[in-house]
């Protein structure tokens, strides 16, 4: 074959490569630009520190996910939106708390179990039980908010309460003596900017890489977009469990689950209702289901996550992936 013609067959390909880390690259700093701004300007504006932490700072840490799957999911199949959450899920516990664990051992707090993992194994009951009359619609997206409204009402009076543990999001500087300025107002825009550049790359590239070799929406949406999505989760985690601060690792899974569902999952059955396939019912379903109840029980029981616990969940994060292959 002559270099033209494999010149002709790279460029592609590359292109496809460099887009797909581009965006995950985007939506890592857009993520990180949009949790610092957009709470000096909540702090700036008069709200108390508490209140950003479990408000403004959980929505931004989901924004990946929500820029992703409202785009892909709107403009391209909503087996993308969805697929991005139910794989994302599943990645937050299988590879996000199994890599965390693998670095270090972790023990969980058990208040933080207590109080937001009920919320986690409800948000995923939830989609599973709306979505078995194969759609998701405004009615569903409606209930999804609706059960959010509450989590959030909660957080809000635990934190009013004085309890730490009320914020579950990763761990950010808030004090409550800032003031706003033009900075903070260029770096909210510039996060913006950042995620959306991300999100289409991130589309561009995965689509690009993976139609071309025949696998479906729901198979991209379900792996590199989720693991794409996920990637922030994952550096975040790690980090805090080589800090020794497991309970940012634990809680950065339960609070990323909850909104990706939630939040995610609810506004776009409102804005594009999804539908929701035979094969998504019968098996990523239920394998999501699986994960978030086999990790509550297991952080139940031993209120640690052991690096023999880590290498399983990771174990069974690669064996979901394989088993989605055609």
């Amino acid at each position: 074959m002559s270099p033209l013609v494999l010149a002709s067959i790279g460029t592609p390909f590359a292109m496809d490569v460099v887009f797909l880390l581009a965006g995950i690259l985007f939506l890592y700093l857009g993520a990180e630009l949009l949790v610092s701004s957009a709470s000096t300007l909540a702090i700036g504006f008069g709200i108390a520190p508490a209140t950003v932490g479990v408000t403004v700072v959980a929505f931004a840490t989901t924004a990946p996910e929500l820029f992703v799957s409202m785009i892909g999911g709107i403009d391209i199949s909503g087996d993308i939106g969805l697929g991005n959450i139910v794989g994302s899920n599943i990645a937050n516990i299988g590879l996000v708390l199994g890599a965390s664990a693998l670095v270090q051992p972790m023990s969980v707090d058990r208040e933080l179990l207590v109080k937001h993992g009920p919320f986690m194994l409800t948000a995923a009951l939830l989609l599973v039980v709306l979505g078995m009359d194969g759609h998701l619609g405004v009615l569903d997206g409606g209930a999804m908010l609706l059960v959010l409204a509450v989590f959030t009402g909660f957080l809000l009076y635990q934190s009013r309460q004085g309890n730490d543990d009320a914020v579950i999001t990763e761990e950010v500087d808030l004090e409550e003596n800032v003031s706003a300025n033009a900075r903070d107002v260029a770096k909210f825009v510039a996060a913006g900017v950042c995620l959306l550049a991300g999100s289409m790359g991130l589309l561009e590239g995965s689509t690009g890489l993976l139609k071309s070799y025949g696998f479906s929406n729901l198979f991209i949406g379900l792996t590199v977009i989720a693991f794409g999505t996920s990637l922030p989760e994952l550096a975040t985690s790690v980090v805090s469990s080589m800090r020794d601060e497991a309970e940012f690792s634990v809680g950065n899974v339960i609070g990323s689950n909850i909104y990706n569902v939630l939040a995610v999952i609810g506004l776009l059955a409102i804005v594009n209702p999804l539908s929701v396939k035979t094969g998504v019912q019968s098996f990523h379903f239920p394998i999501l289901i699986g994960f978030t109840v086999g990790v509550f029980a297991l952080v139940a029981t031993n209120h640690r996550v052991s690096r023999l616990n880590g290498a399983v969940l990771l174990a069974g994060y690669l064996g979901f992936v394989y088993f989605l292959l055609p």
